[in-house]
């Protein structure tokens, strides 16, 4: 019994040195790790959607409570104004989540561009979102306030060939982000005000 016991407190003062050095090292590092996903991950897209931008809208953002979930808007100026927030989404592909950046012109509520960021697609098949040169651009210019859909489903999205189910997953986050904007979009508005120069 008296073993037993050792055991348990030797188990214990393990996990509680093992779980405080994995927070400690998980503290350190957050910043260091949001830092590379802006740079190599989120960077590109945004940067691809706000082709021609007269600021850094990487490091022109904002963060706004969305229920439980925090998000990051990206800004966009052109010619002195604020004119596009971008933010990312996730829509429900093949291979699991595929993430999107989704830029929206918010004078004419119509989308800049959308670019995907993360997947687990098929190489070769659903992974072709990212570097078909056909598929995101059909996304630039669409109006936001109906869900957006391949044309199987009635919309007007071209799906890439044999991944529709990616190009859907694609629609889907695109279809999340246009109501996200709108839920938040009095706030979005309220924070572009601070970035007028």
């Amino acid at each position: 019994m008296r073993d037993m016991v050792k055991m348990v407190v030797v188990l214990t003062l393990l996990s509680t040195v093992s779980g405080g050095l994995l927070a400690a090292i998980h503290n350190q590092t957050a910043a260091r790790i949001e830092n590379q996903i802006l740079e190599y991950v989120q960077g590109p897209a945004i940067k691809t959607i706000f082709k021609g931008a007269t600021n850094n809208p990487i490091a022109d953002r904002f963060k706004l409570k969305d229920g439980d979930v925090e998000r990051t808007f990206f800004v966009a100026v052109y010619d002195g104004t604020p004119r596009g927030v971008a933010f990312e989404t996730h829509g429900k592909g093949f291979g699991g989540d595929v993430g999107l950046m989704v830029g929206i012109d918010t004078k004419t509520n119509k989308l800049y561009g959308v670019e995907v960021t993360t997947h687990s697609e098929t190489p070769g098949m659903g992974a072709r979102a990212t570097t078909d040169p056909d598929f995101a651009p059909q996304f630039k210019g669409m109006n936001l306030g109906k869900p957006f859909k391949v044309t199987q489903d009635g919309g007007s999205v071209n799906a890439l060939s044999g991944a529709t189910i990616t190009s859907r997953a694609v629609c889907s986050a695109a279809t999340d982000a246009d109501k996200i904007y709108e839920r938040l979009k009095p706030q979005i508005e309220k924070e572009l005000k601070e970035f007028k120069k």
